[in-house]
């Protein structure tokens, strides 16, 4: 019986230039992003400067976590305590607590089957409850329709923040997740696209709330020295009514995240062409089904899904079990209790008054979840599928 040996949780090596300029920060001693000599730019800033770029975002903050960048921007959007956000209810724990941090009240919408937001109970949840804010999580990497989300938000008078942690380089009819709402959210943790172990990203053409975030993450009066900043004049409205809730990245960090910054678009090539592979010896199991990508949805492929159907909730433990026993690593979201980054949203006790989503659960029941890291090959992905595919069909007689 075919067994798999790597690792699920391995990642590829930093760059060796990523590791030279680590090196030659540390021996100067200036890890701090604004410990720079008169003329110099920090790295922090000429990240900020590349990634803003890449992006094609006006403005950019460096910050320590893609969760810290999320409760910025709710902050530094016009969330006050006592608001009330809505968010799709099939996120990670780290979405939710962003809101809970800055004192916001969470409303749960439902998901489809294909584990985007539904737009009907986004509409009717808006509607009913007035919210002005809406924390769209693009989860796994699996982006709604932002053109109806967009219009939905425009209708209402909602703000709109989207957490991309999982769609870097992602794009919905040609335009990249990030640029639809007012502000978003990107991750450099260890298991996203770019991995300096923590760290995150803001982005936004709003020169109030650039900032806003900016003097938020910690900047003091030394704002000046970020590297994709609005003018002076828009610092002079906010610097003395934003509270300083000192997350910085250090430079250390933003030279690992600026090297990899250069090979992230081959890398999007190289996640795609093994999720291919994956979705495709996958989409071959009787007991197994893979949901379609939409049409206009250009996805980033460092984690697949699909539904165990014919397995069903009370057979998939058993299926994560012998999978696991061959080496391969699955993630289920239909378990009561939280294990390790996986949670249902009935698990976040501290979002009170919560309404009971029959829908979201009966979705996330049979959702399970892979991650395709770079160190595997064209070969792995096939072997893993092989795996998956034939402990599927043994889970059904």
């Amino acid at each position: 019986m075919k067994t798999f040996t790597k690792s699920f949780t391995q990642q590829e090596p930093i760059p060796e230039a990523a590791i030279e300029r680590a090196v030659e920060i540390m021996r100067t001693g200036r890890l701090h992003r604004y410990n720079v000599d008169a003329g110099e730019t920090s790295e922090a800033a000429l990240l900020e400067r590349d990634y803003a770029a890449w992006q094609g975002a006006e403005y950019c903050l460096a910050c320590t976590s893609g969760g810290y960048a999320i409760q910025l921007a709710l902050r530094s959007a016009g969330v006050k305590p006592g608001d009330t956000v809505l968010m799709n209810a099939w996120t990670l724990a780290p979405v939710p607590g962003a809101v809970e941090n800055v004192g916001a009240n969470l409303h749960l919408i439902e998901v489809l089957d294909d584990w985007c937001i539904d737009l009907r109970d986004l509409r009717e949840q808006a509607m009913r409850t007035g919210a002005k804010f809406l924390l769209l999580s693009h989860m796994r990497g699996h982006m709604a329709d932002m053109d109806a989300v967009c219009a939905i938000c425009s209708e209402f008078g909602i703000t709109l923040v989207e957490d991309c942690a999982h769609t870097m380089g992602a794009k919905w009819n040609g335009q990249l997740a990030g640029n639809f709402g007012a502000v978003a959210c990107f991750s450099a943790q260890t298991y996203k696209h770019l991995n300096a172990g923590e760290g995150g990203l803001l982005t936004t053409d709003d020169a109030e709330i650039a900032a806003r975030a900016i003097v938020h993450s910690g900047s003091y009066m030394l704002y000046g020295r970020h590297g994709a900043r609005p003018s002076d004049e828009a610092f002079e409205k906010v610097k003395l009514e934003s509270a300083n809730y000192s997350g910085r990245l250090d430079n250390i960090r933003a030279a690992i995240i600026r090297v990899q910054l250069t090979q992230l678009d081959a890398n999007i090539q190289r996640w795609n062409e093994r999720y291919r592979v994956l979705e495709d010896g996958l989409g071959q199991a009787s007991g197994l089904r893979i949901v379609a990508r939409p049409q206009h949805e250009f996805y980033v492929g460092s984690s697949i899904q699909f539904h165990a159907d014919a397995v069903g909730p009370g057979g998939i433990p058993d299926f994560i079990d012998r999978c696991g026993k061959r080496g391969v690593e699955i993630k289920w979201f239909g378990s009561k209790e939280p294990v390790a980054f996986t949670s249902r949203y009935d698990s976040w006790a501290y979002a009170k008054n919560q309404r009971n989503l029959p829908q979201t659960l009966d979705v996330v029941s049979t959702t399970c979840d892979m991650r395709v890291p770079l160190t595997f090959s064209i070969d792995d992905c096939r072997d893993i599928a092989e795996i998956v595919a034939e402990e599927a069909d043994a889970g059904m007689r």
